[in-house]
């Protein structure tokens, strides 16, 4: 396998998601075309120059590492399991992309022996690059510069809730929260809620609906890097390598 050390590794993963996101916002500022996929969810020509540029820089850097992408996934290849493997989603929150919205992130992480070990995700429209992984810091890049991150005790309130915009009428998910003190409760799209839980702006993230593991790959090990945690419902372990890259309904949450 690479000789690459975990921290060349990120730097690596760093540097071509934040490539892919200036890729992001130039087709972004100049207009774009959505075409829907034989799944029902949309794409757009950010997606499909996104994904070219981050495969092209890992497959070049690290040939050895396979690459697990959605859109060549899309087009029918779907890659295999292996020892270690980088997982992307070059543009999480494409519905948010073309609906004109801000949260869309592009997610690059690395999973070995069936764990999110490090992960770099970029938020093109916050001009935002937050990385992490097992041993590494935990980290928030943006126009003032790289600072530290870490999650947060929750306040004497109560809980500050993420969730989907697309499930924001999910009655699972009131029932969910059940009982916990809860403070506020917002929706939005993408893996930014993982990047919020990250520098402790909030608390709690339940997803109850679907998701793909490249979705969530990059940003739990920053989450986990700053000190939350990401697990199954019952508190297991969010693990990859799964049948069909899907994932089970899980929570993301800092110090609770």
């Amino acid at each position: 396998m690479s000789t690459h050390t975990d921290a060349d590794l990120l730097a690596l993963a760093a540097r071509l998601a934040d490539e892919a996101a200036e890729i992001i916002r130039t087709i972004r500022a100049r207009g774009f075309e959505t075409l829907t996929k034989t799944d029902s969810s949309p794409v757009t020509e950010a997606d499909h120059a996104a994904e070219a540029h981050i495969l092209k820089g890992l497959r070049t850097a690290v040939p050895d590492i396979p690459v697990i992408a959605e859109e060549e996934v899309a087009s029918g290849l779907p890659g295999a399991v292996s020892e270690a493997y980088w997982l992307v989603d070059p543009l999480d929150g494409t519905r948010e992309f073309a609906a004109g919205r801000d949260d869309f992130t592009v997610n690059i992480g690395l999973v070995r022996n069936g764990r999110a070990v490090l992960g770099a995700m970029a938020l093109p429209a916050y001009h935002q690059l937050y990385t992490g992984g097992v041993g590494l810091p935990a980290q928030r890049r943006d126009r003032n510069g790289t600072s530290l991150i870490h999650t947060r005790v929750p306040p004497a309130e109560g809980l500050s809730v993420l969730a989907s915009r697309h499930y924001a009428d999910d009655p699972r998910l009131a029932a969910y929260l059940g009982e916990r003190r809860v403070a506020s409760v917002g929706n939005i799209g993408s893996a930014v809620k993982f990047a919020r839980v990250a520098e402790g702006v909030v608390d709690f993230y339940p997803r109850l609906g679907p998701t793909m593991e490249w979705d969530t790959a990059a940003p739990q090990a920053i989450v986990e890097a700053a000190g939350g945690h990401v697990t199954l419902l019952d508190g297991s372990p969010l693990l990859y390598g799964k049948p069909g890259w899907k994932n089970p309904p899980f929570v993301c949450t800092g110090q609770i």
